[in-house]
């Protein structure tokens, strides 16, 4: 059953799942769907197109699928899609796509967004990830799945950062961050394996040393970065998660952190 107050405004266009609940003074405007059991909290508004999963838990006073930040956003119909189970607490801020950068915002499933977190046009979010109060992506950002954010990380448009990577709180995210790795400080750098991470997230022992190993050649034998390439290439051929490493920074455009 669903549970709305009588104080939230809910536009006639929008498609309301069984068993959610919407608090006070809530504002959901048209071509808005919320999908079952997800539960938004006071004061939040939430305009469309967006389409948010089941299961979601959206605390207070967030601003969900507003217009881009973007100058050249004329008002066209763009999109954004947030999967199910994420928890978006207190005043976090998420923007719709733009055309030019795809039309399309996009969270997975699983994520936590902790308060004041913005989440800017067009960018990519895996699942699973965890964003620290007042963490920020501009513009075009991709962010792979189980990528933990500390508290006020900023990071620049078009950057990426790849799966397992934890970055440290008040970071300046201004290159690609590979996958498997802890970076921070201003600007961001590499500060080895996210050996704690792998760990939790059921990496073997061989797995992980054939990571470091790797990471080893990449940036601490003073190698140039074709050359490690190709090395990585030859050693661990058929290797996955190395695999995963070169096919990240072949395919980056800003270049990496080192």
């Amino acid at each position: 059953m669903k549970k709305i107050d009588p104080t939230a405004k809910i536009s006639e266009d929008a498609v309301i799942g069984e068993d959610v609940e919407i608090g006070p003074y809530c504002v959901i405007g048209p071509k808005v769907e919320i999908k079952s059991k997800t539960s938004v909290g006071p004061y939040c508004m939430i305009q469309g197109p967006t389409v948010i999963g089941s299961s979601c838990n959206i605390i207070g006073h967030a601003s969900i699928g507003t217009p881009p930040q973007d100058l050249k956003y004329k008002g066209e119909d763009t999109k954004l899609e947030i999967g199910d189970s994420n928890t978006i607490r207190e005043f976090v801020t998420i923007n719709r796509g733009t055309p030019h950068g795809g039309g399309l915002t996009k969270i997975g499933s699983n994520n936590l967004l902790m308060a004041y977190c913005h989440v800017a046009h067009d960018c990519q979010v895996g699942s699973y990830v965890v964003m620290g109060n007042v963490a920020t992506l501009a513009g075009h950002v991709q962010v792979g799945d189980r990528v933990i954010m500390g508290g006020l990380c900023a990071v620049h448009q078009f950057t990426r950062i790849g799966s397992y990577a934890i970055v440290g709180g008040g970071s300046m995210v201004n290159l690609d961050v590979i996958p498997y790795v802890r970076a921070s400080g201003d600007r961001v750098s590499l500060f080895g394996i996210n050996t704690i991470g792998l760990k939790r997230n059921g990496f073997s022992d061989e797995s992980m040393k054939k990571i470091t190993k790797a990471y080893k050649i990449l940036f601490q034998q003073k190698k140039l970065l074709k050359d490690a390439l190709k090395i990585l290439e030859e050693d661990f051929a058929g290797v996955e998660e190395v695999s995963v490493m070169i096919d990240f920074i072949k395919s980056s455009e800003r270049g990496i952190a080192r």
